[in-house]
């Protein structure tokens, strides 16, 4: 019941990332590991050419869609495969997703999710304004699927900022949790730890929380810190920077037992449009 979350410093050479995302892969599947997690833009980072990088995978001459069927084959190991940009099915002229695949280990697509949540903010970096919009389209599903180590949801990111998606991962039956992540250096020293335990905690789920953590083309430096949460909120894994493969044990029935005791889903409230007006008050 392991599995492993991947850090990589990812650069803008498509075949070199997948040759170290390969020697990592492998070092979990050695590790015990029946499900890895890599990190968000595994494949390139610093890229200007993401519809064409997508075209390209969705038409069947891209390297990356079948590099990523081999390697689960290979190893028997099933690899959630952080992001990459794909049209949606049957539409390879269409804009782009931030697509998040699982493959199962026989190679096959056991489910797709497509970013919600895209990235248009400015940042104080050297960097400084960050607009996913202009070379991704906004996905419109939540994802849950079965896998070896439990029932998995799929989120990406920026989404850990929108703990509603959480809340309805969590009422699709979810135990983990994956955030295959490309932080900025100041948004995540100032956020992640805080949002990965924090949807850790309201889920009651393990939350896989891969990452690139290094400098990259663009210049851009993100912050790293992947980690292995626990439904408690506790820290099982986390490496700060650079190259790492982060292995944890999922301990069922102490999950089920944190949710016997604590039954925040049966708990939950809802409350209505007219809660939300001022209260009149009268002198």
């Amino acid at each position: 019941m392991k599995a492993a979350v991947i850090q990589m410093v990812s650069q803008d050479d498509v075949l070199a990332n997948l040759q170290r995302a390969g020697a990592l892969l492998e070092q979990a599947a050695l590790g015990g590991a029946r499900l890895a997690v890599l990190p968000e833009n595994f494949a390139a980072m610093g890229r200007k050419d993401a519809a064409a990088i997508g075209r390209a995978e969705a038409l069947g001459e891209g390297p990356i869609l079948p590099w990523l069927k081999r390697t689960a084959r290979d190893l028997k190991l099933w690899i959630v495969a952080g992001t990459l940009p794909l049209p949606p099915v049957g539409q390879p002229d269409a804009k782009a997703h931030a697509c998040s695949l699982l493959i199962d280990e026989d190679g096959e697509v056991a489910a797709r999710y497509d970013k919600l949540h895209l990235f248009d903010v400015d940042v104080a970096d050297n960097r400084g304004r960050y607009r996913e919009s202009d070379d991704y389209a906004h996905g419109a599903q939540v994802v849950v699927a079965d896998t070896p180590v439990g029932r998995l949801g799929l989120s990406v990111c920026y989404d850990l900022r929108f703990p509603e998606l959480y809340s309805a991962l969590r009422a699709a039956g979810a135990e983990l949790i994956t955030a295959p992540a490309a932080f900025t250096a100041v948004t995540g020293a100032a956020h992640w730890d805080v949002l990965i335990r924090a949807r850790a905690i309201e889920t009651q789920c393990y939350l896989l929380a891969a990452a690139q953590g290094g400098t990259h083309p663009g210049p851009r430096e993100t912050h790293g810190h992947a980690a292995i949460i626990d439904p408690w909120g506790r820290i099982v894994a986390q490496q700060a920077q650079g190259e790492a493969v982060l292995l944890a044990e999922r301990d069922i029935d102490e999950q089920a037992s944190i949710r016997a005791r604590m039954p925040v889903v049966s708990h939950r409230r809802f409350f209505s449009q007219d809660a939300l007006r001022p209260a009149h008050t009268s002198e």
